[in-house]
């Protein structure tokens, strides 16, 4: 009995963690164009909590990324 009541406290507590969002890499981001439309429109809705959440960072990385390659292509590099 004595195992009871920490054991439902602990099922309890777990089951009402808040879920976490995937966290995708740049490589992900960059070869879902979609996906990293949505988060980057999340991000930048909502930047006080937002900005600094790894999503965030990866998405402008992965934006920033692309740019840089149709730079290059459009330079004919």
């Amino acid at each position: 009995m004595k195992w009871f009541l920490p054991t439902m406290a602990v099922l309890f507590l777990s089951a009402c963690s808040a879920q976490t969002e995937a966290v995708y890499t740049v490589d992900e981001l960059v070869a879902d164009d979609a996906l990293l439309a949505r988060i980057i429109v999340q991000c930048r809705n909502n930047p006080s909590e937002l900005s600094d959440t790894p999503n965030c960072r990866n998405a402008e990385a992965a934006d920033g990324k692309l740019r840089l390659e149709r730079m290059r292509q459009s330079l004919g590099g």
